[in-house]
């Protein structure tokens, strides 16, 4: 978002459908019948599971999906959004665990449906997936070797994505986009939802280092498209038995791809790891493995690596300034907001205690040491 009052906007435009509501598009849009609906949680967009109703002779197709209805602001921007439904598709083609996409009746991926609230039509972008199987990262124990293949996977998502090709990829170039990392600087128009005290303190020491270190060195990162959000809740896995018979996880789903744009290699790593410390017993060991999962597939230059420090503690920040900012505009979403903040602040805090050098040390060891096939 390009100022304070469109972020502002855009939290207060989350759809407000009833179940009733949903279940009457999933029929009216896609044809389907449905069964059951929930809600799922969300940040400023409404996701329904669906159960649907199916013919005997169609058993072997999908019953359940994800409707997907975008917030007022978002739905501005169909291009964007139908897009992403391509690059979903793209990488479910190269064998990433990507949902499949649901198209509607007229046979588009996404419909643009219009509500009359009494005081004003608002009109809502509305798509479905399928249902991916698995639970999302926060919710098991995780090891070093999950947290290396975790790497790897953002490496490939990256890598792949090179190849992706459609006449309207320039919308990826998202200028002044909120949750894209060259953004930092805009964490200023809300750092005084924090207050004062020490948590705003360091979110300004790292928007002051950002603009100064990060910032000049931007044209010496390799560009590329970012997934952007490959956090603890975006990952599913399930278990399978490792070769030893001990209880396993490989990944089994890649969720919302809403937040891509283009951005830089390095940007994909610093994001991948602050997201993975969140709920880690040992957060601080999380970045080497991270690191080694991703170098195994891309290598990271000296001047990639020697910002992936302040990368890290520029997301943590983007990350807690922004929910915090949110929950004074969304109070009734404040569980799912805060998630992050739990033990966020915490790390965040931690990091910058121990300083660059000491945290760097432990990451390059890590990494350096799967080289030797011994990994830390």
């Amino acid at each position: 978002m390009s100022s304070g009052d469109n972020q502002q906007s855009q939290a207060l435009a989350k759809p407000t459908f009833t179940e009733v509501q949903a279940s009457a598009l999933v029929e009216s849009v896609f044809g389907f019948k449905v069964s059951k609906i929930q809600p799922l949680p969300s940040y400023d967009d409404q996701n329904f599971h669906v159960h649907i109703s199916r013919l005997k002779d169609t058993t072997d197709d999908p019953s359940e999906y994800v409707l997907k209805i975008s917030n007022t602001e978002s739905s501005k921007t169909p291009d964007l959004i139908e897009m992403q439904n391509h690059i979903i598709m793209f990488l479910r083609a190269a064998g990433f665990p990507t949902a499949f996409v649901c198209r509607t009746k007229g046979d588009n991926t996404t419909s643009l449906v219009s509500i009359d609230s009494g005081s004003e039509i608002k009109s809502y972008l509305v798509r479905m997936l399928t249902y991916l199987p698995g639970r999302p990262i926060a919710e098991i124990p995780i090891n070093h070797q999950l947290l290396y293949e975790i790497g790897r996977l953002a490496a490939k998502l990256d890598k792949t994505l090179e190849k992706f090709q459609h006449p309207k990829l320039h919308l990826l170039h998202r200028e002044d986009f909120i949750w894209n990392l060259k953004s930092i600087p805009l964490l200023e128009k809300y750092v005084d939802a924090l207050g004062q005290n020490r948590n705003r303190e360091i979110v300004e020491q790292v928007i002051q280092l950002f603009k100064e270190e990060i910032m000049t060195k931007l044209s010496n990162f390799r560009e590329c498209i970012n997934h952007g959000d490959l956090n603890d809740h975006n990952i599913l896995v399930e278990s399978s038995k490792s070769a030893f018979g001990d209880a396993a996880y490989q990944v089994s789903g890649i969720l919302d791809f809403g937040d891509m744009s283009y951005g830089y290699y390095v940007f994909e790593v610093a994001i991948t790891i602050m997201y993975m410390m969140i709920e880690s017993t040992n957060p601080m060991q999380v970045g080497g493995h991270i690191l080694a999962g991703f170098e195994s597939i891309i290598p990271l230059t000296a001047v990639e690596r020697s910002a992936l420090f302040l990368l890290v503690c520029s997301r943590f920040s983007q990350s807690l300034v922004m929910a915090t900012y949110s929950c004074q505009l969304y109070p009734k979403n404040r569980e799912y907001l805060m998630i992050t903040a739990k033990t966020g602040w915490k790390h965040l805090q931690q990091m910058f205690d121990m300083g660059q050098k000491v945290v760097e040390e432990i990451w390059f060891e890590t990494a350096k040491s799967y080289e030797s096939g011994i990994s830390m």
